[in-house]
């Protein structure tokens, strides 16, 4: 099949006529540039095997405010045109919402498919599906794609819905199996049944090829039978992947994303050793049976000598000044209106005259004599319309002539056009101060409103300069412009847009411009006054090269059609060339692709007169089926096959190659038919056996006279390529840019390259230019481009070329719902490989099942064709994409929305599970070292053994009258007798006024009652168990010690909260059945709440225990007063709901709480003498011995501030600080937030106002959690000015066994000589993925992946802590992560009653460890922390031991064998958007589910998508499964200001959280 080498290989171009696979069109049916049968074909084919393994694609939930549409009538079509980049569509008003299906073939096109022995596959089955008769004998049902319901209405007609190539790939070649008997005519069948969903789950399907619908055919006339797969909404028809029905929707939905998941993954994880713990990404290895470039080294090519005609110009002016005068009536330029009419027709004599008069002006009209504002060598800017090439062309001339050098750019429509401030950067770069530009440009352009032009962000100041003739002065009769010879002076700058979006000027030369003009004229035979017809921006590449300069050069005859002529009438050009007879004509494959759509309606169309049709995009892979489409249609009005001449070209090269008009009958033009597996790894195999991952190139014709090319490989040294790999193409010839203006690097690997030979040395001693294409030069010399360097992608050490994936994104198009030339692919960098992100404009009257299931495909098709997986597909609605001067899509400004979260999607689809390889190997667990290589005295496999205490109790001396006692009550009596009248409690209301204050006496009193009533009302025993249920204040501190009195246990509960009864009452409920309360004590206030017709709502108020109201107590004191025997009895219950949402409470005696309240006020030296301030809530823990217990144990006086009154008034707790001079203070982290949110701004004022936190020398953050060291370190910022001691702010740390552990106290100033001052806490940064794996790696601040842990607080007096291992409960050494062990006097005694198993919790509170000390009992934390010895010492001179808090165990997430903190990846994902206030995160089977709380409109919701999938992969190595966006304030948040994941996951999975969206990470 192909001609014999010399080579043993197969040659990858073959002429077309006996390329198999490469079909001729049959028909310009569908718009479609971009497009080959064959890759239409792959497409379906792939799709099809997709079928087979049945994927099913959760949607995700979009609330229904989301999903509202722009009403059809409001809408007006965007402007599809691309111009650089991509292509368009017709989008007249006649034409079918803009879709024209293009029925018929022209001149018989289903003979001439038939004559080639091929026929267009699409072509047939939207026949066959549209119902029109058709013969088959193949096969009755086709396997059409899963919503082939053809949408009819105003979204097009044939919505031939490109049916899934058969299962058994038909291969229909000579065979004619189908003939088109039928006369060409449209059939619409009308059909409004919304298209089946592919996301919902069938099981059994009556024919594994069809999934949603059968296509039936009989040789009359088919119709289509359709059956309807189950809908999402209705959750019952949902089945698990097991077939389980599943009530819920969103766990049916997660359900299927799991068994999505669940399915072998494309690429195996290569094993390997994890080093320690040091995760490696898997580096891609190599595949030894990859394809490898083996032919022989290529050589350079050479063009034919440029063969210079005597009469050729001397140098463009000097072409101008020819024709300018010799004959000046020629025409030079015709221009057009929007109507199509000739508008103006430029002489060659007026445009030398006006040149001239550009010319003069420039050099002596602006500035003065002595200080002219441009001088020959300057820059300026041409900004002239795409609609006024004569301007534009006379003011390029007059910079000529003048010397100066001409900077066209585009108009800046806007003060903030995508792309305009980059250009304005390169006219600063180019010191430009003039811009030339046309009267109605410059009226266009926009204004102040004092009539200035604004200055362009980005933008020099510039001074406008009009150049029509008419503002013109004329030039003196004796000045002539010096017209030179061509030389090495700059004649022009050719703007360009890089990858990134950053802006480059290429210079070009006189000489080199003059050389190009020669070379092209040579090339396409230009002769003089010959016709050329030029649809393409004249401004810039091969519309400036064809249409200003190389037309002048041979006086010949411009047709200019403008892009808005084209927009309304797609065929201008085509009547334009037929109208003036034009031998050339300059256009790009959307033209073509425009004129087919367009050209139904045209009888008198003839193209014989054209010679040569430039395709300026013709190296474009995709540009070949706009060429061959056009050539089918047009053959028969008079367009011969070797017109069509495609051309490369870049910036930086000019013209690199176009193919030749060439005489009838000489070879026809090459073809190649490429395997795309080969190309993505560089190398050339001819056509592979996949048949389906094809790319087909046409040949861009051979070397430009006087050229040399070779092709050297993409990366490193430019080496030469062998002869079957594809690399970049360079050139060397007089005939290109010589550098990017003012960047001498960069010219330097662009316009100065020695490419080298295997042995290294240079092939030639003339540097060559990199082209920046991508390709091979074939056989005879042909040159094939398969891409370009801007477009690649690097996805897993394949090459991948953006066009390609375009391609094959459009290639599925069974919904007309994406707008064609709206597409925009890019890769952005994550996880150290590149990923593929797909972006297109969605239809506005497409529905949301129809988006999601074209998405779903184009995934499937891209894996299928490509073998790569897409990271995230998005839908944008249309016309929000950037757009180029053209209309094209601006990519990189695309790419810079997409990463800053500000492109606004209204559909995303993210793949990391599938495309995301490299991902470190699932941790496997280690068998922990035995205890008998281990133990050696204090060490653990050669660390000090990580155990800790604070100091002993027993040893310290002081004068603590209170330890006489072994109960509280006896200290309150004793106090209530020796100090009766000195103040404990003082409680402020939201004013900082006392609302209320306590004495001794007082206490003691109102307790008597409390104790009276409890017997004289409740009949209650010694033992009893009384529920408390009190706001917080002094009320709450009389039943406390009235219980006692009484002999009762009290149970402190936080009342329900009047306006959210129904999610707080049931609490209260719980804990007062679970603590088995007989009574109930509480206010008269919230007694009727409990009875209210809310409160029955919510639970059943019948039975409540019986209800006392304190507030009118019993005259009478009781009898006696209850005397404890036993101090290791209960003193009081504490119940505290953890963050995983799991109520325990735990049993106080009163030797533990006497113990409590004993090491705390030798902790914080509490005496009478002191106050102290708190803000924190009385209900459990740390914070209600603080409030209740502490100040009747020390005698120091509490100020109490309720932390719910600081929602009304922020400043009140620091004020109240301030007002009474408190030394010491507690609060939560809620409290600092709300400082620190609250107050942020009001600094200042509160300054002005007095407060003062210059005596503040602990404050203390009371919290059960790592610290959050980034809170309290703003806090202590922000308050600075106000006083506050960098150094006073600190932690504490408590948890259920233990409601306390550290708690660090500073000593500022001179009181740390005064006894216990403890060292400042220290931050230490530790390594995050060693963390993950147990382990603790110290690292340097700012260090990647580094996490700052703040110690939490020093040891608490008579408290021991070991670091254990939670399996195997063996000590750890020093600095090793383990769980928090501890041994003291006031650990809780048990829990009471936990829901659940009790026989698992009772190892809490008495472990032993397994070996080393195995007498001591100790109680588990269930905290994750590590001890590490600091190289302070406190008072005693003692080596100060420092305890680090990670984190929670039942918190802690178990992933891929890695323990990660929620804390961890929530901060990570907070940082990620602005528009993030708050996010928690939690695990469902294994899926990672992230809620995100959004402050700001919901448009925005889909933004956050791919930005948490970003970051958790970089920062965590780990794929996301759910992403959820939320309304602020979902996310539910105890009292302690901890997030509540478990029950935001419950209510999560019963579909409660009324999401804005929900993504399914596929």
């Amino acid at each position: 099949m192909d001609p014999p080498m010399g080579q043993e290989r197969r040659t990858p171009v073959t002429p077309s006529s006996s390329s198999r696979y490469h079909r001729r069109r049959s028909s310009g049916s569908r718009d479609e540039r971009y497009r080959s049968d064959v890759h239409t074909e792959a497409v379906q084919a792939a799709l099809a095997k997709h079928k087979e393994r049945k994927m099913a694609v959760p949607m995700p939930s979009k609330r229904r405010s989301l999903v509202v549409q722009t009403s059809m009538d409001a809408y007006t079509p965007p402007d599809t045109s691309s111009g650089s980049e991509g292509e368009g569509q017709g989008d007249g008003d006649g034409e079918e919402g803009g879709d024209c299906e293009e029925e018929d073939g022209g001149g018989g096109g289903g003979t001439s498919s038939s004559r080639e022995g091929s026929i267009s596959m699409e072509h047939w089955i939207s026949r066959a599906i549209h119902g029109t008769s058709s013969t088959t004998t193949t096969t009755s049902s086709t396997a059409s794609s899963s919503s082939s319901s053809t949408r009819s209405g105003g979204s097009g007609a044939a919505g031939g819905r490109l049916a899934d190539v058969l299962a058994q790939h038909m291969h229909i070649s000579a065979h004619h199996h189908l003939r088109h008997h039928h006369p060409h005519h449209h059939h619409k069948t009308e059909n409004h049944s919304a298209p089946p969903d592919v996301t919902g789950y069938t099981n059994s399907t009556a024919n594994a090829a069809t999934d949603g619908i059968q296509v039936e055919r009989a040789p009359g006339g088919g119709t289509a039978a359709q059956r309807q797969t189950p809908k999402y909404g209705n959750a019952e028809l949902m089945e698990t992947g097991d077939g389980v029905p599943v009530s819920s929707r969103v766990s049916a939905k997660i359900q299927q994303l799991v068994n999505t998941l669940k399915r072998p993954k494309r690429p195996p994880l290569r094993e390997f050793f994890v080093d320690d713990f040091e995760e490696l990404l898997e580096v891609q290895q190599p595949d030894p049976n990859l394809p490898k470039a083996e032919g022989a080294q290529m050589v350079a090519m050479r063009g034919e000598q440029l063969g210079v005609v005597t009469n050729w110009p001397p140098s463009l002016e000097a072409a101008l000044q020819r024709w300018g005068t010799i004959s000046p009536k020629a025409p030079c330029l015709t221009t057009m209106d929007t109507n199509g009419k000739p508008l103006y027709v430029l002489t060659y004599g007026k445009l030398w005259s006006r040149s001239l008069k550009v010319a003069y002006n420039l050099l002596h009209k602006l500035g003065t004599k002595q200080e002219p504002l441009v001088r020959p060598g300057d820059r300026v800017a041409l900004v002239f319309p795409n609609n006024d090439p004569a301007a534009f062309m006379t003011a390029f001339y007059g910079c000529l002539l003048a010397e100066v050098v001409p900077v066209p750019i585009e108009v800046p429509l806007t003060r903030k056009d995508a792309g305009s401030q980059q250009i304005g950067f390169l006219l600063g770069s180019c010191g430009v101060t003039v811009a030339l530009t046309s009267d109605a440009c410059h009226k266009g352009l926009p204004k102040s409103p004092t009539g200035e032009i604004p200055q362009f962000k980005g933008w020099p100041k510039v001074l406008w300069f009009v150049t029509e003739s008419k503002h013109l002065s004329k030039p003196p009769r004796d000045w002539f412009p010096h017209i030179k010879d061509a030389n090495q002076d700059t004649a022009y700058i050719e703007y360009k847009t890089c990858k990134d979006g950053s802006v480059l000027g290429v210079t070009v030369m006189r000489i080199a411009m003059l050389t190009h003009c020669q070379a092209l004229t040579q090339s396409c035979s230009y002769t003089e006054a010959e016709t050329i017809v030029n649809v393409l921006d004249f401004k810039k590449d091969v519309g400036l090269w064809h249409a200003v300069l190389t037309s002048v050069m041979n006086m010949m005859h411009v047709i200019s059609i403008p892009y808005a002529l084209m927009k309304v009438n797609p065929l201008s050009w085509i009547q334009k060339v037929c109208q003036y007879k034009a031998k050339v004509a300059c256009v790009k494959s959307r033209d073509m692709h425009w004129a087919l759509v367009a050209h139904r309606d045209q009888r008198d169309i003839n193209l014989g007169s054209l010679r040569m049709l430039v395709v300026a995009d013709g190296s474009n892979p995709w540009s070949i089926s706009s060429c061959d489409a056009f050539l089918n249609v047009f053959q028969s009005k008079g367009l011969k096959p070797e017109v069509i001449c495609p051309c490369a070209s870049s910036p930086e090269a000019l013209t690199v190659a176009i193919r030749r008009p060439v005489e009838e009958g000489s070879t026809p033009p090459g073809r190649g038919v490429l395997s795309m597996q080969g190309l993505s790894h560089g190398v050339i195999r001819v056509d592979s056996e996949e048949k389906l991952s094809v790319l087909t190139l046409q040949d861009v014709g051979s070397v430009m006279p006087g050229a040399m090319m070779c092709v050297v490989k993409p990366e490193g040294v430019p080496q030469l390529c062998k002869a079957d790999e594809i690399g970049e193409m360079c050139v060397c010839t007089v005939a290109t840019g010589t550098s990017y203006y003012g960047l001498a690097g960069m010219t330097k690997n662009t316009f100065e390259v020695f490419p080298t030979s295997n042995n290294g040395a240079p092939i030639s001693e003339f540097p060559f230019t990199r082209t920046g294409l991508l390709g091979f030069i074939g056989p005879a010399g042909l040159i094939f481009v398969a891409g370009k360097m801007d477009g690649l992608m690097v996805v897993g050490g394949r090459r991948h070329n953006a066009d390609d994936i375009v391609a094959t994104a459009l290639a599925v198009e069974p919904m007309k719902f994406v707008y064609r030339g709206r597409i925009a692919v890019f890769s952005i960098m994550v996880l150290h490989d590149e990923r593929i992100v797909v972006v297109a404009e969605q239809r506005p009257d497409s529905t949301e099942e129809d988006s999601f299931q074209w998405m779903s495909r184009v995934l499937q098709a891209i894996d299928g064709i490509h073998q790569v997986g897409v990271y995230c597909l998005a839908l944008v609605p249309s016309n929000t994409l950037p757009k180029t001067p053209l209309g094209g899509i601006h990519l990189s400004e695309t790419k810079q929305l997409f990463l800053e979260g500000a492109l606004h999607p209204c559909n995303v689809l993210m793949c990391p599970h599938t495309c995301v390889t490299n991902l470190p190997k699932p941790r496997q667990k280690q068998p922990e070292i035995g205890p008998a290589s281990v133990m050696v005295g204090n060490l653990v496999s050669g660390k000090r053994i990580a155990q800790a205490s604070g100091r002993d109790l027993g040893q310290i001396e002081d004068n603590d009258q209170a330890r006489k006692f072994l109960f509280l009550s006896e200290v309150l009596q004793w106090r209530a007798q020796t100090t009766p009248d000195h103040v404990l409690y003082t409680l402020l209301n939201s004013r900082g006024t006392i609302a209320s204050s306590l004495t001794c006496v007082q206490l003691h009193k109102r307790a008597e009652k409390i104790a009276g009533m409890l017997a004289e009302r409740g009949h209650l025993q010694d033992g009893d168990h009384v529920a408390l249920v009190y706001p917080p204040g002094i009320d709450l501190i009389v039943a406390f010690y009235g219980c006692l009195y009484a002999g009762c246990v009290p149970i402190t509960v936080r009342p329900p909260h009047p306006q959210n009864i129904a999610t707080t009452l049931p609490t209260v409920k719980m804990i007062v059945e679970v603590s088995r309360s007989v009574c109930v004590m509480t206010t008269q206030l919230i007694c009727k709440l409990l009875r209210s017709k809310e409160a029955s709502a919510a639970v059943d108020v019948r039975t409540w225990p019986p209800v006392l109201d304190t507030d009118d107590l019993p005259k009478k004191k009781p009898p006696l007063l209850y005397k404890p025997s036993n101090p290791d009895t209960l003193a009081y219950l504490d119940f505290s709901v953890s963050t995983t949402g799991m109520l325990a409470g735990v049993k106080m005696s009163h030797t533990a709480t006497s113990a409590f309240c004993r090491s705390i006020k030798l902790q914080c030296e509490l005496y009478p003498s002191r106050e102290v301030a708190i803000c924190l809530d009385p209900y459990c823990g740390l914070g209600f011995v603080l409030w209740c217990l502490c100040s009747v144990y020390s005698g120091h006086q509490s100020i109490l501030i309720p932390p719910s009154e600081l929602e009304v008034n922020p400043a009140l707790w620091l004020s109240a600080v301030s007002q009474y001079k408190v030394r010491d203070t507690f609060c939560s982290y809620s409290v600092m937030e709300l400082c620190t949110k609250g107050l942020g701004l009001q600094t200042d004022s509160l300054k002005s106002r007095g407060l003062d936190l210059s005596r503040v020398r602990t404050c203390v953050v009371v919290a059960e959690e790592r610290p959050r060291t980034a809170l309290t370190q703003s806090f202590s910022k922000l308050f600075k000015d106000l006083g506050l001691h960098p150094r006073a702010v600190s932690t504490s740390f408590g948890c259920r066994v233990n409601l306390a552990i550290c708690l660090q106290p500073h000593r500022l100033g001179k009181l740390a000589d005064q006894g216990t001052s403890g060292p400042d806490p220290t931050t230490v940064y530790v390594d995050m993925r060693a963390l993950r794996h147990d382990r603790v790696r110290l690292v340097e601040r700012g260090s990647p992946h580094s996490l700052p842990l703040m110690e939490s607080g020093k040891i608490l007096p008579g408290v021991r802590i070991i670091i254990a291992n939670p399996e195997t409960k063996g000590p750890m050494g020093e600095s090793h992560l383990g769980e928090i062990w501890v041994h003291s006097g006031h650990n809780a005694s048990g829990y009471f009653t936990v829901y659940g198993d009790e026989a698992l919790q009772s190892d809490h509170f008495n472990s032993r460890l397994s070996f080393g000390d195995t007498q001591t009992v100790w109680a588990r934390t269930g905290y994750l922390g590590f001890l590490r010895r600091t190289e302070l010492t406190d008072a005693s001179g003692e080596r100060h031991d420092a305890l680090y808090v990670v984190g929670a165990l039942e918190e802690a997430m178990e992933l891929r064998g890695m323990r990660y903190h929620p804390i961890d990846i929530e901060t990570s994902v907070i940082r990620t958007h602005k528009s993030i206030t708050e996010c928690a995160v939690f695990t469902w089977t294994n899926l990672l589910v992230v809620v995100v709380e959004l402050d700001g409109s919901e448009q925005e919701a889909l933004d956050l998508v791919p930005l948490v999938t970003n970051v958790v992969l970089e920062e965590h190595y780990l794929i996301v499964g759910v992403v959820v966006v939320v309304d602020i304030g979902v996310i539910p948040i105890n009292s302690r200001g901890e997030k509540q994941r478990m029950h935001l996951r419950d209510g999560f999975l019963a579909d409660q959280l009324d999401p804005i969206y929900v993504a399914y990470n596929m």
